[in-house]
């Protein structure tokens, strides 16, 4: 039976599919207030306090003006914080595509710790990104660069997405628990390093993290002197080298799958589930 529902039928919303008409500023409106600077305390007030404390009145107070004064610029909250994700997203650095020379892995490299970075940097930023469709000029910007970057690595056009995924869903996981535990931290007036070592103190003595605390404290001690943040960094840069391995052995598997099809089985004579040997540059 066909779903009629109206929420069925509810269409996608977002400040960058509709047209709003451009603003004439009324004689008793603020002078001075624009679109941008709503938008960049906007980005101040989330960094400061958070999302779940900005509010519309929180932010007219923040620029000395009324609500109602906000809302001539915007029509809803909604629409204000995906013109904020979009602002934010300015902030990445995207690679020099005009240089054909460049080594696909290296600008990947380059937009993942990017992507990283605008993730640490504003804590509220993954949740919204779950919310909200993002189709904004600068993250669009982003989009389009990184799959041109894929588009070099010589995976077929039909892997681009699932491999995009594997490294963008990674680093927004990694971050997004990364900045949870940052911003827990502030809360409390204390450090990464001294959380941690708080959580370590906890578990120690129960019998049933035993073998945890003594797998994990080997990894541990082999790198000891360095902080949760360094170790956090390493962690990183290890799990985003797993997952551009994981991209070259896919891409030789493709090869070589598509050899053997070409010699009519014969192709390189290797197995094409096998592990591969280093690839070679595209």
């Amino acid at each position: 039976m066909a779903v009629t529902s109206s929420r069925a039928k509810k269409q996608p919303t977002s400040v960058w599919l509709t047209e709003r008409p451009p603003v004439k500023r009324k004689a008793d409106q603020p002078a001075g207030l624009d679109l941008d600077k709503i938008v960049a305390a906007t980005v101040r007030l989330l960094d400061a306090e958070g999302l779940a404390k900005f509010s519309m009145r929180r932010l007219a107070a923040e620029l000395g003006v009324t609500a109602m004064s906000v809302y001539w610029y915007v029509d809803t909250k909604d629409d204000l914080l995906e013109l904020a994700m979009d602002a934010v997203a300015g902030e990445l650095d995207l690679p020099d595509e005009s240089d054909e020379r460049a080594d696909w892995r290296d600008q990947l490299r380059h937009l993942a710790f990017e992507y990283r970075k605008l993730l640490l940097a504003h804590t509220w930023l993954p949740k919204l990104l779950g919310e909200y469709l993002n189709f904004g000029p600068r993250s669009m910007a982003f989009s389009n660069a990184t799959l041109r970057v894929m588009a070099r690595s010589g995976l077929s056009k039909e892997s681009t997405s699932g491999a995009l995924a594997a490294v963008y869903q990674f680093v927004y996981g990694f971050c997004s628990i990364q900045g949870q535990h940052r911003a827990r931290c502030r809360a409390e007036g204390t450090t990464l390093d001294e959380y941690f070592h708080r959580v370590v103190e906890a578990v120690q003595g129960h019998p049933r993290f035993a073998e945890t605390m003594e797998l994990s404290g080997d990894a541990r001690y082999a790198r000891e002197g360095m902080s949760a943040e360094q170790m956090l960094d390493d962690d990183f840069a290890f799990a985003l080298e797993l997952q551009i391995a994981g991209i070259e052995a896919m891409r030789e598997r493709q090869r070589a799958a598509a050899e053997g099809a070409d010699g009519d089985g014969g192709g390189t004579g290797q197995d094409a589930d096998a592990p591969t040997t280093p690839p070679r540059t595209p």
